[in-house]
């Protein structure tokens, strides 16, 4: 939109990167080329260069006209002023001063010598000497003279000594007049050399006011320095020896920063690194006689000056990584307009003398990658961020599995195995990735749209399948992959499993327990995380109703953990201390958890291993269980349940498959199931299991083999069920702590 940056959120390698450049290439085409950029020298205050707008494609022709131009100079002006014509003015009007120093000299030397006196030239100037006989008197012989003598030839002296000064006097004026009309005879034929060389130039930017005026600016220098044109004695012109940035000659050329003649539409430029540089400009140093120089010629663009009128893609977190950057671009965006500076100098960091470039206009429209958490970070703490970037584009990660949305993604796969010159891929490829992309977000209802894993994917599969040989990627290949994937990454996983089958890590697949039962965790390390089952243990006995978590007391579990015992709790004295107080004092743990435990998933377990211990019901440790539950005993879906379910299969599968053994999950995570084919096909063949269940009575009937009971009109349990076998244990409970008090009551007496 006019006027609005753009920021795209999504995790790396979501693709947004791809779809707004897809985007905006399509779009700029339709869009007008901005303007060139030039720099020139500004004549008036070098300092400060001027800056030049051109439409674009002119600025490169300006840059070879100007060039020219120097190089007509070169020869043209030296030409000029060492030709027969412009010597003869020279000659004729250094002649001239000459002639007029000399006629001066001589009316007082003729007035001299008819008063006896000569004009002689000593060391100090011209002086007035006696003469006799045609010669001149020494000290010596004037001091014979008489006195009459002697004072007559003083007075003459006196009263021609006033003409002689005033003549000497007039010397360097003479001089001053001479160097006057020399240059002007040099700016005349300079002015000659050039002005059809100029004149020609001035009629093709006739229409470009900036253009014509710096021409202008270029011709009035160049007759101002005309002398700087004259050869030297080896005939060479001294501006043509300058070796230090800012020489006669580069003073006058152009230095063209932005160049969009080869630009079709509005640019887009993508700023990988993002430096305060790199992104508003600079201006660079050359070494010269030991110091730091610079001149307009080394002003370099940025990525905003080649962004101009068009777009400029960045990453955020690349951007903010970045010293002064992101203010940077901030200022740039609020000012409507570019100002190249140092930033060694804005720092006091060096002192060396640096050009203040004239702003440039700036119209852009800004893009910024990131991802989610840094873009409500700098909402929340960035007063500017609202009002410059007013657009948010929020990436989703997956989409719908529809039959429509299955064909746009194996178009999808094509194009990338296209664009990354990899073998076709085969249709039952096309499935498998399908499968694999439904397993990224652990959702038989959605794929993943994170683009980066799934080109991985396709790279790998073409890997394998050019070891076979072969010239289509076929599921094989695909499979391959995605095992090598994991089999890079899973050393923790194996090192777990190898410790749960050694006996290290006590966790049972076989047999019966009361008060312990199989729960699972999910650990993750990057982008790879695994199940892990782990020993939960209860305890209870006599007490005032409190449910211990040894996990928090440690300070061992997190609060999410702590709010599934809680509410775990509450769930316990809701459904059997209604007319009794519940007098337990029960304690539940992960056993051999050296670590942070967390979140809810394990709060069904935990009461399962509770409730087996109150009713003295053994819980099948061939099952291992995980979900969530309310205060009213329903199960709720949980993360990661491929992983658990995995992670479980495979500690029996290291034990041995007995056709007990499976997990229970609640109903709701049904849809979440991505399961690998080894234990798709263990389920098949019924050596492993999976159970769904809605509320925690069929979590309970299914671990123990027994009913967990309803109760009955009058409020009561079925005999023998579970929870009528709990409820007698906490009735049990309760007398005999109403008993325990009584008799201490009776003992205080």
């Amino acid at each position: 939109r006019e006027g609005y940056n753009l920021y795209a959120l999504g995790p790396p390698g979501s693709g947004k990167r791809t779809v707004i450049r897809n985007y905006l290439e399509k779009r700029s085409k339709d869009e007008p080329r901005p303007s060139d950029w030039c720099y020139v020298n500004n004549f008036q205050d070098e300092d400060r260069p001027k800056v030049i707008e051109v439409p674009a494609g002119i600025g490169r022709e300006l840059e070879q006209d100007i060039s020219q131009l120097v190089d007509d100079l070169q020869s043209a002006i030296p030409a000029a002023l060492e030709s027969e014509e412009h010597r003869r003015k020279i000659e004729q009007a250094e002649q001239q001063f000459q002639d007029e120093h000399a006629k001066s000299l001589d009316e007082v030397a003729k007035e001299a010598h008819e008063r006896g006196l000569e004009m002689i030239r000593t060391p100090s100037g011209i002086a007035l000497a006696p003469m006799r006989d045609g010669e001149v008197i020494s000290p010596e012989d004037f001091e014979k003279l008489s006195d009459q003598e002697k004072k007559l030839i003083e007075r003459a002296v006196e009263e021609l000594q006033p003409k002689l000064q005033a003549v000497i006097q007039r010397i360097p004026q003479i001089r001053k007049l001479a160097r006057e009309k020399l240059r002007q005879l040099n700016r005349e034929a300079t002015r000659f050399a050039i002005e059809h060389l100029l004149s020609q130039l001035k009629e093709k930017y006739v229409e470009l006011p900036a253009v014509a005026s710096h021409l202008e600016n270029v011709e009035a220098d160049v007759i101002d320095h005309a002398d700087q044109f004259r050869p030297t004695p080896e005939g060479v012109p001294p501006m043509m020896m300058a070796e230090s940035p800012g020489s006669t000659l580069e003073q006058y050329l152009v230095n063209l920063l932005v160049d969009n003649s080869k630009t079709e539409g509005a640019p887009v430029i993508y700023e990988d690194y993002p430096y305060f540089h790199n992104l508003i400009g600079r201006v660079e140093h050359e070494t010269h006689m030991g110091s730091l120089v610079t001149h307009f010629s080394l002003i370099k663009a940025g990525a905003l000056h080649k962004a101009n009128g068009g777009y400029l893609v960045v990453q955020a977190r690349d951007l903010l990584m970045q010293v002064f950057s992101w203010e940077a671009l901030k200022r740039a965006l609020r000012s409507g307009e570019i100002q190249i500076e140092s930033l060694g100098t804005a720092m006091s960091l060096i002192s060396t003398v640096t050009l203040q470039p004239e702003p440039i206009p700036l119209s852009v429209k800004v893009v910024l990658l990131g991802d989610r958490m840094l873009y409500y970070l700098l909402q929340q703490f960035d007063p500017d961020f609202d009002e410059l970037f007013k657009v948010a584009v929020d990436f989703n990660d997956e989409t719908e599995t529809s039959s429509e949305n299955c064909q746009l993604y194996a178009k999808l796969l094509a194009s990338l195995a296209e664009n990354n010159k990899t073998r076709p891929i085969d249709r039952s490829a096309v499935a498998v990735i399908l499968e694999q992309a439904a397993r990224n977000v652990s959702d038989q209802e959605r794929l993943s749209t994170h683009m980066g894993s799934i080109t991985d994917l396709i790279r790998e599969a073409d890997h394998w399948a050019e070891i076979q040989k072969v010239d289509v990627i076929r599921d094989e290949h695909v499979r391959k992959a995605i095992d090598q994937q994991i089999y890079r990454s899973d050393r923790l996983r194996q090192r777990v499993h190898d410790e749960i089958r050694r006996g290290t890590l006590l966790v049972d697949t076989d047999g019966e327990k009361v008060g312990q039962v199989n729960g699972l965790s999910v650990l993750s390390l990057g982008k790879f995380s695994f199940g892990r089952p782990s020993r939960i243990t209860a305890t209870a006995g006599l007490g005032r109703g409190k449910v211990i978590d040894i996990e928090r007391e440690v300070e061992l579990g997190g609060a999410i953990h702590s709010k599934g015992v809680l509410i775990l709790s509450s769930l316990l004295a809701s459904r059997y201390a209604q007319d009794y107080p519940l007098s337990l004092s029960a304690s539940l743990v992960f056993e051999q958890s050296y670590g942070m435990v967390d979140g809810d998933s394990a709060s069904v377990a935990e009461l399962c291993a509770l409730l087996s211990t109150l009713a003295d019901v053994p819980i099948r440790q061939s099952l291992a269980v995980t979900g969530s539950l309310d205060q009213h005993g329903n199960a709720q879906p949980i993360g990661g349940v491929n992983e658990k379910i995995e992670g479980f299969f495979d500690v029996c599968k290291a034990k041995g498959l007995k056709g007990n053994q499976g997990i229970l999950i609640p109903s709701a995570n049904a849809k979440n199931l991505m399961l690998r084919q080894e234990v798709i096909d263990a389920v098949e063949v019924g050596d492993f299991a999976v159970y769904t269940f809605d509320t925690v009575d069929e979590a309970v009937s299914l671990l123990t083999g027994k009913r967990a009971g309803v109760r009955d009109e009058r409020g009561d349990y079925p005999s023998e069920t579970v929870n009528f076998l709990v409820d007698q244990r906490l009735r049990s409970l309760a007398e005999s702590l109403r008993a325990f008090g009584e008799n201490k009551e009776r003992g205080g007496k």
